[in-house]
């Protein structure tokens, strides 16, 4: 089963390679479907304004420092700035959203508006998304921005996958308030 797996996934990736605009109706519809819901819960958005107010005034120097540190700690044992962030009602959450889609999505987290990791289900390479399109086609684009990468093989896993990238919303006051991203496992939309 595991060597069909990979030759689906494979084909799927040279079928599709560079090009998750022709996948982009069914991603659109999964995250309609599937994300939407529970992307602007209160807890995601509540986490995103706390996290907002404390790094307001980070200057490039601290959000580089803090990038740094982070991919430096990636994989290592009991590293604050990453536990923190993999490790709260927030990441938790994301992990009970992820696991209900059984395997639909391959990650998910969340981003403040400088573009700093506020929740993860997973630990990401690096802390800081805000030079990446996942947040500069969202965040600063309006409420209604999406971005949608290109189609990869995950190698871990061995699934295509594409992450779909969207705006959060405070629902309460109609302001962004930070950006999302969620990789889909492609397999699941054929």
């Amino acid at each position: 089963m595991k060597r069909f797996t990979l030759w689906l996934a494979a084909a799927l990736l040279t079928a599709t390679a560079g090009a998750s605009q022709d996948l982009k109706p069914q991603m659109q519809a999964f995250v309609a479907e599937h994300v939407k819901g529970w992307a602007s819960d209160p807890i995601i958005v509540n986490a995103i304004i706390a996290q907002n107010a404390q790094t307001a005034s980070y200057d490039q120097a601290k959000i580089d420092e803090l990038d740094t540190l982070w991919m430096a700690q990636v994989g290592m044992p009991d590293v604050p700035l990453i536990d923190d962030v993999v490790n709260n009602p927030t990441s938790d959450f994301l992990r009970a959203r992820m696991a209900a889609l059984d395997g639909a999505i391959t990650e998910v987290f969340i981003m403040d508006a400088r573009g700093l990791n506020v929740a993860a289900a997973a630990p990401t390479s690096d802390y800081w998304q805000g030079d990446e399109e996942k947040f500069t086609e969202t965040f600063p684009k309006g409420p209604t921005a999406m971005h949608f990468s290109d189609v990869e093989l995950d190698e871990s896993s061995g699934e295509v996958q594409a992450q779909v990238s969207m705006t959060i919303v405070d629902s309460e006051t109609g302001q962004v308030v930070g950006a999302m991203t969620v990789g889909i496992n492609l397999t699941s939309l054929m």
